[in-house]
C-alpha cells in the first residue's frame, strides 16, 4: 500500500476540526486514503443507491446511526446532507468525528464552505505525486513514461494500459460528471474540445479561437473550462502582474491535472512517441508544474502559483509566491543546460521592485546539478523539488 504524502496533514487536521473534507478528482485515492488512515471508522458510500435514498429521505436518521467516527464518501451525491451535519457538529465539536470526501464540483464546494464554515478543514488530493509513485519496487519511470502513464493510482496499482484506462476514465467519469453540471448535448464536440485543449497546453487561453475551432460559442467554452477546473481535470495558471508597471500578458494558461490524460488525448502510445513529439516540452512543463502543485497541496498549503510573460515575450514558466519572496522557475525538457535558459528569470529579476526576493531555478531533464549566475540548475525528478 502506497503511503500518501497528505496523510500527515490529514491526521493533524482531524485533531483540530470536527470534520475534515478531502476533495479531488475521481480515482485520485480519496476513499483509499480515508479508510487507510481511519480503519476503525464506519464507512458510508453515497454512491450506493440505497444509502443515497436514505440520505435524501431521512438524513437525520442516517447520521444518527453513526455514534463514533464515520467516513462519508462522495458527499457531492447528497450535498444537502451537510446542513444536517452542521447541527450535529454544533452540538458536539469533538475533533475528527467526520471524514468527508467528494469531487470538487461547484455546488459541493459552496455547500461545504457555507454549511461547515469553521467546522471543517478542506484538503485536496490529486493523483500520485512523483515521490508516491516511486514507492513501487519496480524500476523507476523515465519522465516520458510518467507523461504517458500519468499518476492515477488504479492505473499503477493494477499496471493497466494507459490507452484503455483513459478511454474508460473519459466515458465513465468525465462525461458523466460534465453531463450533470451542464446541458451537454454533443459529446463529439466536447471530446474535440478536450483534444484541442491538450494540443494547446501551456499556451495563453484564447476563448474565441477555441470556440471557432470547436464550433460553439465562447460562452460555452468558458463554461466547459470552468466545470473541468472544478472537477480537477484542468488547472488554470494565472499570470503575475502585481507591482509591475510594464505591459504584461493577463491571459491565463491551462494545464491538465493529470498529464497522462493529455498524452492520451494527443494520441501518444509509447514513451518514444512522447520524447519525439513536438509537444514534449509543454508536456514536460505540465508534468513539473502539477508536481509542484501536488507538493504544496500535500502539505496542506494553499498554493500561490503564477507565470510571467510580457508583451515582448520575456517569460518565466512558474512563479511560486511566498509573501514578497518568489521562486522563479524555468522548465526545459532538454538534457543539456544552455545559458539562454536563464534569460527569462534574469529579466524578471530586473522587473520587480528591489524589496522582493527572487530565487531563480531552472528545472531541466539532465543529470547534472549546478549553479549558473546564482540560478540553481537541477533535475527535480532526480534532485528533488525544493524551491
Amino acid at each position: 500500500m502506497i503511503t500518501r504524502q497528505l496523510e500527515k496533514e490529514l491526521l493533524l487536521s482531524a485533531k483540530e476540526y470536527p470534520a475534515v473534507t478531502i476533495l479531488g478528482p475521481r480515482q485520485s485515492g480519496k476513499t483509499t486514503l480515508a479508510r487507510m488512515v481511519f480503519p476503525k471508522f464506519a464507512y458510508c458510500s453515497l454512491e450506493d443507491p440505497d444509502t443515497r435514498r436514505q440520505a435524501n429521505d431521512d438524513p437525520r436518521g442516517l447520521l444518527a446511526g453513526f455514534t463514533s467516527g464515520v467516513i462519508l464518501d462522495e458527499i457531492q451525491r447528497v450535498p444537502a446532507l451537510l446542513s444536517y451535519l452542521q447541527g450535529i457538529i454544533d452540538n458536539d465539536q469533538t475533533p475528527g468525528r467526520f471524514i468527508l470526501t467528494g469531487s470538487h464540483q461547484p455546488e459541493v464546494h459552496q455547500a461545504v464552505t457555507q454549511s461547515l464554515a469553521g467546522r471543517t478543514a478542506i484538503l485536496e488530493l490529486l493523483p500520485f505525486s512523483v515521490g508516491e509513485l516511486q514507492q513501487y519496487a519496480r524500476p523507476a519511470l523515465s519522465p516520458f513514461e510518467m507523461i504517458l502513464y500519468g499518476f492515477y493510482p488504479r492505473l499503477h496499482e493494477h499496471q493497466l494500459r494507459p490507452n484503455r484506462f483513459y478511454s474508460s476514465y473519459l466515458s465513465t467519469y468525465i462525461e458523466r460528471d460534465i453531463r450533470k453540471l451542464i446541458n451537454l448535448k454533443d459529446l463529439t464536440r466536447f471530446e474535440q474540445f478536450l483534444r484541442l485543449i491538450a494540443g494547446r497546453i501551456g499556451q495563453l487561453v484564447n476563448y474565441s479561437s477555441i470556440a471557432n475551432d470547436v464550433g460553439v460559442s465562447s460562452t460555452t467554452i468558458k463554461s466547459w473550462i470552468s466545470v473541468l477546473k472544478a472537477c480537477y481535470i484542468l488547472f488554470e495558471l494565472p499570470p503575475y502582474f502585481s507591482n509591475i508597471r510594464k505591459r504584461v500578458i493577463k491571459s491565463s494558461k491551462l494545464y491538465f491535472c493529470d498529464v497522462g490524460l493529455a498524452a492520451w488525448l494527443l494520441g501518444l502510445e509509447t514513451p518514444e512517441q512522447v520524447e519525439r513529439d513536438p509537444l514534449r516540452g509543454v508536456l514536460y512543463e505540465n508534468l513539473l508544474i502539477i508536481e509542484a502543485l501536488k507538493q504544496l497541496l500535500n502539505l496542506g498549503v494553499k498554493p500561490i502559483l503564477h507565470f510571467y510573460r510580457d508583451a515582448k515575450g520575456n517569460e518565466v514558466d512558474l512563479l511560486i509566491s511566498k509573501g514578497q519572496a518568489f521562486s522563479a522557475i524555468e522548465i526545459k525538457s532538454g538534457k543539456t543546460f544552455q545559458p539562454e535558459f536563464a534569460s527569462g528569470i534574469q529579466h524578471f529579476q530586473k522587473t520587480l521592485p528591489p524589496d522582493n526576493t527572487i530565487q531563480g531555478i531552472i528545472w531541466y531533464n539532465g543529470d547534472r546539478e549546478t549553479v549558473y549566475q546564482d540560478i540553481n540548475v537541477r533535475n527535480p525528478l532526480i534532485h528533488g523539488f525544493a524551491w
